[in-house]
């Protein structure tokens, strides 16, 4: 089932559990991914539509760490809607995992220095992308690079 097919899916059981956050999360992605396929017009295959949940997923988590000061309700709020978004994202990797593929692709690269990030990185983004924060894998191999 795809993901857009499970967006309706579940839009369809909030709407009947009258579950106000989860209907508007969901409508929210769904609008987000018509918008997506209108700009390119063409219809989104899986992994353009992972790489859509996963922009809204870093939006709201960053959303919650600017409201988490001022506005803790609001923080909760995109909270609860990221945990709803990953629902429909393939399983994220642990950090132990990402670790492991950055070692790999440290070796296979043979890097040795920060001038090689581009080349591990390469190499490291098509395993992780829809499965791991950008920005970890981005430290994680700093981390491995520097030291």
């Amino acid at each position: 089932m795809s993901i857009q097919d499970q967006l309706l899916d579940a839009m369809k059981v909030a709407m009947k559990a009258k579950d106000s956050l989860r209907l508007t999360t969901i409508r929210m992605a769904r609008t987000a991914l018509k918008n997506v396929e209108i700009d390119t017009r063409q219809e989104l295959d899986e992994a353009a539509a992972i790489k859509v949940l996963s922009t809204l997923v870093k939006q709201r988590r960053e959303a919650a760490e600017a409201y988490r000061e001022t506005r803790p309700e609001l923080a909760e709020k995109e909270d609860l809607e990221v945990v709803i978004l990953q629902e429909f994202l393939p399983a994220q990797l642990s950090e132990a995992e990402i670790e492991a593929l950055v070692a790999k692709a440290v070796a296979e690269s043979g890097a040795g220095s920060m001038k090689d990030m581009g080349a591990v990185m390469k190499l490291v983004t098509p395993q992780t992308t829809g499965r791991a924060d950008g920005k970890l894998v981005s430290n994680l191999v700093r981390k491995l690079l520097a030291g």
